[in-house]
């Protein structure tokens, strides 16, 4: 697997997620699969839309991480 599709955010910028909270579904040339929060915290970007096409590993959102 050397690239995903976007297909929907499932958070929302400033949205608190938990850890494994499901995020974004992305699908690639053989599975559909959702990609979940590694850590807890607040959605503060989100760095591409539906659609858009990105390699693995891409950073594709950034959380803040809750405190504590």
């Amino acid at each position: 697997m050397q690239e995903g599709t976007i297909l929907k955010w499932m958070t929302t910028v400033g949205e608190t997620v938990a850890k494994g909270d499901s995020m974004v579904e992305v699908e690639t040339d053989k599975v559909t699969f959702e990609v979940e929060a590694p850590v807890a915290g607040t959605v503060t970007e989100l760095l591409v839309e539906p659609g858009d096409v990105v390699p693995v590993r891409d950073v594709i959102a950034r959380i803040e991480p809750a405190a504590g």
